[in-house]
Order: C-alpha cells, then structure tokens, then sequence
C-alpha cells in the first residue's frame, strides 16, 4: 500500500516487521509536506500545532531522551536527529469498543479513523466478553481490524477484547498481531472470562480463575502461539471490586521479564459524563458513581468510588493504593484512556430495529440521526485522554514493550505536549519505568523536560500549566498484608510553579546522596481544582479534589501523571 511519498529513503514500514524503525510519513520530518496525503498532511500539521513536531528539546518531540549517552553530554536528543539513547513517545488508547460489544455503536474503522484524527499511534479495540462475543465476535471482528490497518496504516491497531475478570472488574487484555491472535483470544475468553463462567463474584475459586488466564497468555507467548501479550486492568476502583491482594496477586502470577499484567487505568473514560446538565450527562466523571456491593472490598472509603481531577482513587492518593504497590519495588503501571462506546455530542445512533447483537455479534452499522446526542458520557480516542509510550521504533512488539518497561505518562486536554525525564548520577541515566543502580550515597538528580501546550486542544482553548509535582517514596519491600492499600514514606517532596505559557521548561530536583532505595514519580496540574490529599497535608498540600458528580466539566481540571523511576543504591 502506497504511504503518499515515492522517493527511496528507507522509510517505509509494515505493521508485520518487528525490526520496523523508520517512522510514519506524517513524523518523518525528512519527507516533504507535498509528498504526504492529505490525511498525513493533516496529522503532522496536527503535531507541529501542538508542538509534537520538530521541536529542538527531547521533551517537545517525539523523540524522548532515555539512555546513558544522552545523560553524558548532559544534553536531550534532538527530536528527529540520532536514535541514540531515544525514543519515539507515541501516544495510544488501549479501551476502545466497537459494534461488536453488546453497548457500542461505531465500527471498528470509525474509530481508528477518529483515533487518526486526534493524534493516535496505536489504539486496542476491547470489545466486552460475553457469550455471544466469544462464540462469534472475536472471529467476526477481526477482517474489520485487518481492514482498519491496512487503510490506516500510520496506526497501529491491536486486537483486544474487555475481560471481565473473574472475581473482579474489568481489564484490558490484547496481544501481537498475527495469524493466531484470533485462536487464542477466543480460547482465552472462553475458558478464562468472568461472564463467560459466571465467575463474578468475590471468591478465593474465581480470583484462581482469574491467575489461570493470566498463565494461560504465558503460555502462549512461551509456545509461540503470540508474540505477546498484556493484561491492564481497567477502571480499579469504580465498583471497589478490585482488591489490594487481587491486583498483587494478576501483577505477581507470571515471570517478571515477561509479566503479563502491567498495570491499570489511571483516569478511566467516560470523562465527558461529569459536564453538568443540560449541556452533558450531568453524571461523574468515569461514571464512577457507585456505591460498595457485596461484592467490594470492605476496607475501601467511600471516597474510593470517585474520581479526583479525573483520575482514579488509587491513582490520584499520594502515599495510596498505587504508592503501596510502587513501595514494594515493583513495577505497576498507570495508563488513561476513552473507554469509547458512544460520543459524546455525535450525530449517530445504532442503526435500525433489527440491530440483533445477540444473534449478529454485532450491532448494525450507525447511521445518521439528524441531531446532536448531549446524554453520552464519551470522547473519541485521543481527544482528551492519551497514553504516550516511549518505543523502541514504530511497531506493535516496540509498543508493547514500551508499555511493559513502564515508559509511560499520560495527560488529560492536552495540559502539556511532551515530557522527558530522568534520574541522573553521573554519566548514568534512566528515564520512566527505570531503575538507575548505584553506588550507596551517590548523588542523584532529576531531570525534567517539559514542552508546554503549543496550540489549542479540541476544545479550543490552549491549556496552561500551573504547577508540577515531585513526589517521593520509600522502597520498603515486599508488604506483609496483600491488602494493604497505603504506604507511610511517599509524599510530595518538591513543587515547581510554571511561570511561562509557551514553549519548554527544565526543572532539577536533587535527591541528595541517596542511601536507601527510593522511586519518584510525576503530577502535574492547570490549577484550576486542587486540594489538600487525602493523607493529609504533610504528604500532599494541594493534590487532585474530589470530582463533584452532576458537575465536574472534565476541561476546567487537567492533569498529567509519570510512571516512577527507582534508584537503587547498594
């Protein structure tokens, strides 16, 4: 398939190649404006307005800084020089619904499409498991995938489906492409999801069932059957089903080098659902507006089923759930994303009475219902919520890598354009999902590089970055009790105001000589909602406020959020 340019430099790339480094025409900065489609010409125009594009600093480019040669010189690579110590950061969507789930309305192409449109790299289609999607759906959905990534070939498009996971809630699981991820999704999903089984309910039988499937995509992987696969569970804690021991348990049940459950969503979708009424849903932001069940674990406040500046309770609680995972000195990852199922001010509706998903596997195709739809609750993928990943080169065994090395941030509205960070001693360097070794009391530094908010975002205003924060914890170890959902060593430790608008900041944090492991991470925030944590002031002063539901416009309250770095001294 034509990529839009006929000149021989080198740079086509297939889905299919696992050695593809070169890079999509719209980022390959070497190939003229002219020689580019007009959807091509379109996404770079997209990427340089928001400062994706050709910017000098690492932070402001697709290509981020992450290796010790880059922390030698002191300096960041440039963003489409040598691939020296970088990476390409391209940003996805992993929960994404279609047609084929029992509540989704739009094909497959329509939202890669839309994905395209809105910046996206790689996006996972997740339709629901159930009975019907496992006898027929998993099959039928893929020629529409296969279609999707031959006309969208600058996207990467991975089948997936939404697990409903035994004795839990739900979770993301995909694999690589090839000619067997149709056979072992649908043997997956048959034997392994909680609907399918009729193992929802909080029991030691069904969160068993729950670490079979996960052995079950080792296995796979280990006989060849896949590349690759990955679990992120999907929206923690909004029915508080997901227990402290189950999500140590998924991140613990298979060999670490090639784990299978990495993480979870840090902001669910759904984030359109908090504009108040009349103009919205007038619900909660993620629709999380839940109330604990039989089935929830007890020792969750009722806080726990909000969302706070959008993200999720276990994210968002400086010295919370997500910190007692990371103080344990193991990998857990966030990630934000749509959870599209229907948009939000679109013109669509499901197509037809005789829409029989039960005996189709599918919805009819939508069509065109003459009016705006304000009572939905979602955005298309990349509109608000994007995952940025920092890969190795421009295919799906780089992403997944990327996404399993924790090489991850994630903003709401565009509240920045890029980010670069490192931890730094010496010539040594790691950036997101590292762990830098050193000698005990050696000094460490952390270096970060911003690119702020070049050009509106798709709701039209150009955000503004008010302040970032540093925050630090503890490596304890490994906790005694697996439900333990706080961590007393980790608060914020440095607060830097943003006092510029336009273009890139550098910010340094000194770790001083460190003796004991320690992790960092990232927030950042527009200002616009803050308050104090809820651990109380002396761990986090002005964190994320509780989102009020019925009134909680997603665009006036804007975050980032890192993955953590280690430092590991010995």
């Amino acid at each position: 398939m034509s990529h839009g340019h006929r000149h021989d430099h080198g740079h086509h790339h297939h889905h299919g190649s696992e050695d593809a480094s070169s890079l999509p025409p719209a980022l390959d900065t070497s190939i003229p404006d002219e020689e580019l489609t007009p959807s091509q010409l379109s996404r770079r125009s997209m990427l340089r307005r928001t400062g994706l594009l050709g910017a000098g600093l690492a932070a402001g480019g697709v290509l981020g800084g992450a290796g010790e040669a880059a922390a030698s010189t002191g300096q960041m690579p440039a963003a489409h020089g040598s691939r020296s110590g970088g990476y390409l950061w391209l940003a996805g969507d992993h929960h994404i619904h279609t047609q084929y789930s029992n509540d989704g309305k739009y094909r497959v192409v329509d939202q890669v499409r839309q994905g395209a449109r809105y910046g996206m790299d790689w996006l996972v289609i997740t339709d629901h498991g159930n009975a019907t999607h496992s006898r027929i759906g998993v099959e039928k959905v893929n020629p529409d995938i296969v279609e999707a990534r031959a006309a969208y070939e600058d996207t990467l498009v991975f089948q997936g489906l939404e697990w409903n996971i035994p004795g839990a809630e739900h979770g993301t699981v995909f694999v690589h492409p090839g000619k067997n991820e149709v056979s072992v999704l649908k043997q997956f999903e048959t034997d392994y999801d909680g609907s399918v089984k009729g193992a929802g309910a909080s029991t030691p039988a069904n969160e068993a069932l729950a670490i079979a499937g996960l052995h079950f995509l080792a296995e796979q992987i280990q006989r060849r059957k896949v590349k690759d696969a990955l679990m992120l569970a999907n929206h923690p804690a909004r029915r508080g089903v997901d227990s402290p021991h189950e999500i140590r348990a998924w991140r613990d049940a298979t060999d670490p080098k090639h784990r299978i459950a990495v993480g979870m969503e840090g902001a669910p979708g759904h984030q359109a659902a908090g504009i108040p009424a009349p103009l919205g849903m007038g619900r909660a932001r993620g629709i999380y507006d839940n109330s604990p069940s039989a089935n929830s674990f007890a020792g969750y406040p009722l806080e726990s089923y909000r969302t706070w500046g959008g993200f999720d309770w276990m994210t968002s609680t400086v010295g919370g759930l997500w910190d007692s995972l990371l103080a344990e000195g193991k990998p857990w990852w966030i990630t934000a994303n749509s959870d599209s199922h229907q948009v939000y001010a679109d013109t669509a509706v499901r197509g037809g009475p005789d829409s029989d998903y039960t005996a189709n596997g599918k919805h009819t195709d939508p069509v065109y219902s003459g009016q705006i739809d304000l009572t939905q609750g979602d955005y298309w993928p990349g509109y608000y919520s994007r995952t940025h990943v920092g890969a190795a080169s421009f295919s799906y065994k780089a992403v997944m890598e990327g996404i399993r090395a924790g090489r991850v941030w994630v903003d709401h509205g565009g509240l920045i354009s890029g980010l670069g960070a490192q931890l730094r001693s010496g010539s040594r360097a790691v950036t997101l999902g590292g762990a830098l070794h050193v000698r005990r009391g050696s000094n460490v530094d952390l270096v970060v590089d911003i690119s702020l908010a070049n050009g509106p975002n798709w709701a039209q205003f150009v955000p503004t970055l008010a302040r970032v924060d540093v925050i630090q914890g503890a490596v304890t170890g490994p906790v005694s009790d697996k439900d333990a959902f706080t961590t007393p060593d980790t608060k914020v430790v440095k607060s830097f105001e943003v006092n510029k608008s336009t273009g890139t900041v550098r910010l340094t944090y000194s770790l001083g000589r460190v003796e004991k492991p320690v992790y960092v991470r990232l927030r950042g925030t527009d200002g616009n909602r803050t308050a104090v944590g809820p651990m109380g002031a002396a761990v986090d002063p002005a964190g994320p406020a509780l989102d009020v539901a019925g009134d909680a416009d997603p665009w006036k309250d804007l975050w980032f959020y890192s993955n953590p770095m280690w430092v590991l001294p010995a």
